[in-house]
């Protein structure tokens, strides 16, 4: 990880609002001639605007007395939001009752419910159709080695 990078992870990480709040990840690009900084944000029970708005600004306020990024930048802080891939244990955690969509590094795709998080692996609950029969459930269990990325499925039920 580049230098500016983790100094902006340590600054997102001190000023989070308290111990629900968790950080995701933290971007930098070169747009236009400006540093764009996007710091993902999530808490166990949601992110706030206005949770977005204070962590920018107390940032802002260290990046500039610091002075880390020089003259030009945009930082964003955001939520990471429904399509966004979850990345961390944290993130399966929040989710446990979900339907996710989990793309295994086999090429396996699998819609199920996200039943529990282990340390090393995820469960689901997956639906398994057969011709002609009602459609059974079962549990199964994979891996996060296994998972090459995994997408909230939003329901409107």
């Amino acid at each position: 990880m580049n230098e500016p990078r983790r100094v902006i992870q340590d600054l997102a990480e001190k000023h989070l609002p308290d111990e629900s709040h968790f950080l995701v990840e933290v971007k930098m690009e070169d747009k236009a001639g400006k540093t764009r900084v996007l710091i993902l944000v999530d808490a166990d029970q949601g992110v706030t605007i206005e949770a977005c708005a204070r962590l920018s600004r107390a940032i802002s306020e260290e990046l500039e007395s610091q002075d880390i990024l020089g003259e030009a930048y945009i930082l964003e802080v955001s939520s990471p939001g429904l399509d966004y891939p979850l990345s961390s244990s944290r993130q399966y955690q929040k989710n446990v009752g979900r339907e996710l969509k989990v793309f295994q590094n086999s090429g396996t795709e699998t819609i199920g419910k996200l039943l529990s998080v282990e340390p090393n692996e995820i469960k689901l609950l997956v639906k398994k159709k057969e011709k002609g029969k009602k459609a059974i459930e079962e549990e199964m269990i994979v891996p996060f080695g296994e998972i090459k990325k995994s997408i909230v499925q939003v329901s409107f039920k």
